[in-house]
């Protein structure tokens, strides 16, 4: 019998390249920051600068569409903050052309404030309204508790090798001690100014190992699967 194969939604092919197995999307805050080391410089370039607010401008375009359960989802998890929300809100009030303009300056000013996390996680909300899948969304949300867990949790990094034995202890170690270290908590002016809480790379990069052992896992799980189910001779008729 002939293993039936569904084909997977094809998707168009971010440009970029990957940087000890982690992807670069070109044009990404990421991309910008190897692209200044190599050049010898920690500062942004003017044109860096500029180019990162347009994107950010034109995300928060994108966001004034974006559903209010996905919404109040990022705010429950400190990717966005309450002036924020209630910034987009009040733009799709606005229907004069130059007040809109101006609101939306003020969106603007309010994403370039967000972490470089912050706009990935929109990002993938965006994704996720516009066909992204239920198992993909899952796999976000059990991603981000994971990573919760394993900061918050002097356990959970135990019970996490036992589900993901892979997975390099002693460097996924390091990467929640100095998380845990970094953890700085936001002070009264930041809260007035309505930033969001900034998170270091140790808590950016946990939740990439995250996502790639459980897309490893996964993938490793699917071949099994398919292997199970190839036909032998004794299945031909």
């Amino acid at each position: 019998m002939q293993a039936i194969i569904h084909p997977k939604m094809s998707r168009k092919p971010k440009k970029g390249y990957y940087v000890r197995g982690e992807f670069v999307a070109e044009g990404s805050e990421l991309d910008l920051a190897y692209k200044r080391e190599l050049k010898g410089s920690d500062s942004a370039s003017k044109t860096d600068l500029k180019r990162e607010s347009t994107e950010r401008q034109k995300l928060g375009v994108e966001m004034l569409e974006l559903r209010n359960d996905l919404k109040q989802k990022l705010l429950d998890l400190g990717h966005l903050s309450t002036p924020l929300v209630e910034a987009l809100a009040e733009a799709k009030k606005i229907t004069d052309f130059e007040g809109k303009r101006r609101q939306m300056q003020y969106v603007g000013k309010l994403m370039r404030k967000l972490s470089e996390e912050d706009v990935e996680r929109i990002k993938e909300s965006l994704l996720v309204q516009h066909g992204g899948s239920a198992a993909e969304t899952k796999a976000l949300h059990e991603a981000e508790m994971w990573r919760e867990r394993l900061i918050n949790d002097q356990d959970a990094l135990e019970q996490w090798m036992n589900l993901y034995p892979s997975t390099d202890a002693q460097q996924l170690r390091a990467l929640i001690r100095q998380a845990r270290k970094d953890a700085v908590p936001l002070g009264k002016r930041e809260v007035s100014e309505g930033l969001a809480p900034r998170q270091s790379r140790a808590f950016r990069d946990i939740f990439q190992w995250i996502r790639a052992a459980m897309a490893a896992e996964q993938q490793k799980s699917a071949s099994a699967s398919d292997m199970n189910s190839t036909p032998t001779d004794e299945d031909e008729p």
